[in-house]
């Protein structure tokens, strides 16, 4: 009985151990026939264990070709068994996917976001009047408080106006303009949560003393 103890150090590694041991060994088995109409019978009643393990997918014929495709995986392709659907390959799993191409920014303001610098682009592309001039005191007052978010100190206006004439390209100038940016104070200022009063029930009368 002793003898017969086997022990996960001297086990082969599962291929995919959400199926168990004990479906890995049937491959194993199936792989090993010599007979292929035997390999066949055994493939098919191996797929139709591995279905009952979610029988809601069973029928489905795109779980079918899943199930087909991990029973060739699991045997390491080594199983000779027709199969309805076509057999993968080990090149084609092990292939890599093609890297994601992701943007690649790096501001020389980082506290500003990338969010800041299309806002800008865009305000360059408005024809001039009072609402470029609006969405341009609009950006400059988010990137003070993008600023004071980053540093809590002060920081004056002709500092952000001379960053917004640098990220423009020197396309938007206001460096000489004699409009004054939201205070600190204000940009800083915490949200009140509002509460609705209508809701809150207080109950004033006396309490009872037995």
């Amino acid at each position: 009985m002793i003898d017969n103890l086997e022990y996960n150090t001297s086990r082969e590694q599962l291929i995919i151990p959400e199926y168990g041991r004990h479906i890995q060994k049937m491959i194993n088995h199936a792989s090993s026939r010599e007979s292929k109409e035997e390999r066949n019978k055994l493939a098919r009643a191996i797929i139709s264990i591995m279905g009952n393990l979610q029988p809601h997918l069973r029928d489905v014929p795109d779980f079918q070709h899943k199930l087909w495709d991990q029973l060739f995986i699991m045997s390491d392709f080594k199983l000779d068994a027709d199969s309805p659907f076509d057999k993968p390959s080990k090149e084609e799993l092990n292939t890599k996917p093609d890297p994601l191409y992701y943007p690649q920014n790096y501001p020389k303001y980082r506290f500003y976001g990338n969010n800041i610098k299309i806002m800008i682009d865009e305000a360059v592309k408005w024809k001039e009047g009072e609402m470029k001039e609006a969405l341009i005191y609009t950006i400059a007052n988010h990137m003070k408080k993008c600023f004071l978010n980053w540093n809590k100190d002060t920081v004056t206006d002709a500092v952000i106006f001379n960053h917004l004439f640098e990220l423009s390209d020197g396309k938007i100038d206001i460096r000489n303009s004699e409009e004054v940016l939201l205070d600190s104070s204000v940009l800083l200022r915490p949200k009140r949560k509002f509460v609705n009063k209508k809701f809150i029930k207080k109950n004033n009368r006396p309490r009872k003393r037995y």
